[in-house]
């Protein structure tokens, strides 16, 4: 059974959600803490949503600099799959893992709604059960949820292919609608929205609510192939 670390800093609200996500889709979930030095061993990790560490200086600022991020980047950088969620996709932007940064939503007010995304991009460690151009839903909320970026690096995105998420109707003010993005390797995925918790029927918004489980599943289902 492939095992997923989840991250818990100070501050992270949805830790226990992307585990028990991990556990239905079929894997084990392993806590880490933001202060260890190692992950374990893991095969995957997710850095779950929150206000890690307050949100004080930046959303995700100041995680970037946690213990546990040295071997998250070092992991990421030898094809380590990562999967950041809200918080954790600010993470990932200031550890420069993943390019451009978030800021705060364009009616500077808190966001709570599902969410209708488009899948992008299906080759990624954590999308490729999504059919290419699929409409999932799945709930956003956020404040800091506006991505941004130059148009030099927007351009380059587009480009080679790493926007994994568009939002159909943009409720944040982000950068070509986008939702979530990926590294070149495709093997770390950032996006506000929060699969988490969309993962068991009647529970999740949408036709089925759970679109989000498929984010889990891809991940485990890649680590099977290389196994």
């Amino acid at each position: 059974m492939a095992r997923i670390g989840v991250v818990t800093f100070p501050g992270s609200l949805d830790d226990r959600d992307a585990a028990r996500a991990v556990r239905l889709a079929g894997g084990e979930p392993v806590r880490l803490w933001h202060a260890d030095d190692d992950l374990g061993g893991v095969d995957a990790v997710v850095l779950p949503g929150g206000f890690s560490y307050g949100d004080y200086l930046r959303a995700g600022a100041l995680s970037a600099f946690a213990p546990v991020m040295t071997a998250v980047i070092d992991g990421a950088r030898t094809g380590l799959p990562v999967l950041g969620i809200c918080n954790g996709f600010q993470v990932l932007c200031e550890a420069h893992l993943l390019a451009g940064a978030m800021v705060k939503n364009k009616a500077l007010r808190f966001l709570c709604a599902d969410q209708v995304l488009r899948v992008e991009n299906n080759r990624t460690a954590f999308t490729a059960d999504f059919a290419a151009d699929e409409l999932i839903t799945i709930p956003l909320k956020n404040q800091d949820g506006q991505f941004i970026a130059d148009e030099p690096t927007l351009d380059e995105l587009e480009g080679e292919g790493r926007v994994v998420f568009r939002y159909l109707d943009n409720p944040n003010g982000s950068r070509r609608d986008i939702a979530g993005i990926t590294n070149a390797a495709g093997n770390v995925v950032g996006l506000m929205p929060h699969p988490e918790h969309a993962v068991e029927p009647g529970y999740g918004p949408g036709g089925s609510g759970v679109d989000g489980l498929r984010f889990f599943t891809s991940a485990l289902h890649g680590l099977l192939q290389q196994a």
